[in-house]
Formats: structure tokens, C-alpha cells, sequence
């Protein structure tokens, strides 16, 4: 079950990296306001959504502990990371402030997992 587990973490791993990733490559373009929501980011949130609910339940099979509290609250970052990406996903700019907004809960996200023990 381990293996799995790390499997997961890393596909996991992959779609942060993808958010994240997207985010980055339109920062220069952010700063025209002129920046987009890739696909890539769009695809990067639906598969941190995926493997995230995958990983808790097979934690919970497994009889880890998951901290609950920390899961929800990462849940709710990205279900408004992904509402936004989604929704704003066909336009061709997107407000600089609302990319940023995206950007920091991005990263928030992230240290929250790292940082929360």
C-alpha cells in the first residue's frame, strides 16, 4: 500500500507542479496585463483534486491519521483555485490581480501541505 501511496503523492506532486508551472510562465505577461489561464493550469488543479481525495482515502485505508482539518482547508484553496481557472479559462486576459490571487493560493496550498504537521 506504501507504493501506492507514494505513487499518488507524486502524480500529486505533478499537478502542483503544473499550476504552479503555468502560473509562472505567464508572470512577464501578468505584468502587460495581459496574462491567460493555460490549460496546463487548468489540468494541473483537476489532477491535484483527484489525487488529493485518492490520497486520503487510501491513507485512511491504510489506518494513517489524516489530519482532516488541514485536508479541508486545502480542499477549499483549490476548489477556488479551480472555479476560477475554470470559469476564466476561454478569456483572453484575465485581471492582474485575479492571476495573482490564483498564484498566491497556489503557493499558500503548497506550504500549507509542507509546513502543517
Amino acid at each position: 500500500m506504501d507504493v501506492l501511496i507514494h505513487l499518488f503523492v507524486g502524480l500529486h506532486i505533478v499537478g502542483i507542479a503544473a499550476l504552479l508551472g503555468g502560473f509562472l510562465t505567464q508572470m512577464k505577461a501578468m505584468g502587460r496585463g495581459e496574462a491567460r489561464f493555460v490549460p496546463a493550469m487548468l489540468h494541473g488543479a483537476f489532477t491535484m483534486l483527484a489525487t488529493g481525495v485518492i490520497l486520503v482515502g487510501l491513507n485512511e485505508a491504510d489506518d494513517h491519521h489524516v489530519n482532516t482539518v488541514k485536508i479541508g482547508v486545502k480542499l477549499a484553496l483549490l476548489i477556488v483555485i479551480l472555479g476560477l481557472v475554470y470559469v476564466k479559462r476561454d478569456e483572453e486576459r484575465v485581471d492582474k490581480n485575479l492571476f495573482g490571487l490564483v498564484g498566491l493560493l497556489t503557493t499558500a496550498n503548497i506550504f500549507i501541505a509542507v509546513l502543517w504537521t
